[in-house]
């Protein structure tokens, strides 16, 4: 597993535990086990303590972290009998974003999300999370089906952004982010977003124009990233860190501001440290969500998700 810089003393007192662990099973005495049992309660209370006081720019170290769930692993982990559906009808298939129709806990539904990959070959199968306007048009699609058939729709985003190369600007990326970003908020049926690592700008946005809007706990969501924002504003004079903090891009900032509706408890260590529960925590949620729009009329979630969106920002 890829530890962060500020996972060190977690990972080196893992080291000695290991150690000792090995030298207990050697010597097949049980006179260690003592000793083993207190350095993994520190290592517990360590790393409790840690992921407890993350600043943004460790956050979005957290949330860009490879060992996180992405995309294809909640499809697998939530979605029974999904059939991927491909191609936007016009141009062709971008596979950066994946979805189609399932069951979610018995409850048939539209799924649509953003996958980075995992390794090197996924990674440039997805594209590293980046989407060109095909993706985006493919995503309209499914909006437009789930509307048609009366199924709710879930998605999930994590990206630094949508795909800015030439091909991309060629094919009209900004509109078909906008098309997007369209569909959602006019939809007739419900939707539940969830920010599940990184939020970057408007190829996030495209896929989160939602009645809600959930962020796992050590997600980021932001216009722009921390790195593009010290360029483009202090030109290179601070640090990313700096930009992190100044921009609110946490999870908790975003609550405060009324951007996203609940955050998604992790656990001890972050979503890569226990992926099978991250991904039960996220589909708990995204139930309870559903759950609490049942019965609402397609002019009322219409009026709920104009609401909720006019409410971003407001403190009073």
């Amino acid at each position: 597993m890829n530890h962060l810089e500020f996972e060190r003393p977690i990972t080196e007192l893992e080291a000695k535990i290991a150690d000792l662990a090995r030298l207990a099973e050697t010597l097949g005495t049980a006179s260690l086990e003592a000793e083993l049992e207190a350095m993994r309660a520190r290592a517990d209370e360590l790393r409790r303590n840690t992921f407890k006081s993350l600043n943004a720019w460790q956050k979005t170290q957290v949330a860009r972290h490879p060992g996180r769930p992405h995309c294809v692993d909640y499809l697998a982990g939530l979605i029974d009998e999904f059939v991927e559906l491909r191609g936007d009808r016009s141009f062709g298939d971008d596979q950066t974003v994946i979805g189609g129709l399932g069951r979610f806990r018995g409850r048939p539904i539209v799924a649509v999300g953003i996958e980075k990959g995992h390794d090197t070959a996924t990674r440039l199968k997805h594209n590293f999370g980046a989407a060109r306007p095909e993706g985006y048009r493919k995503a309209v699609r499914l909006m437009d089906l789930a509307e048609r058939f009366n199924l709710p729709v879930i998605s999930f985003a994590d990206t630094a952004g949508a795909y800015p190369g030439a091909a991309s600007e060629e094919r009209g990326v900004a509109e078909a982010i906008a098309r997007s970003i369209e569909r959602g908020l006019s939809l007739g049926v419900a939707n539940v977003a969830v920010i599940t690592g990184e939020g970057g700008s408007g190829g996030a946005l495209a896929l989160a124009a939602a009645n809600k809007v959930l962020m796992l706990e050590h997600s980021v969501y932001s216009v722009i990233s921390p790195e593009g924002a010290n360029s483009i504003l202090w030109r290179g004079a601070r640090t990313p860190g700096e930009a992190a903090s100044a921009m609110k891009i946490t999870a908790q900032d975003l609550l405060k501001l009324n951007v996203v509706d609940r955050i998604v408890a992790e656990p001890s260590g972050g979503g890569h440290a226990d992926p099978e529960t991250t991904i039960r925590s996220v589909g708990d949620a995204v139930e309870a969500e559903l759950r609490g729009l049942d019965g609402l009329s397609a002019e009322d979630l219409r009026r709920q998700r104009r609401d909720r969106f006019y409410a971003i920002g407001r403190l009073a």
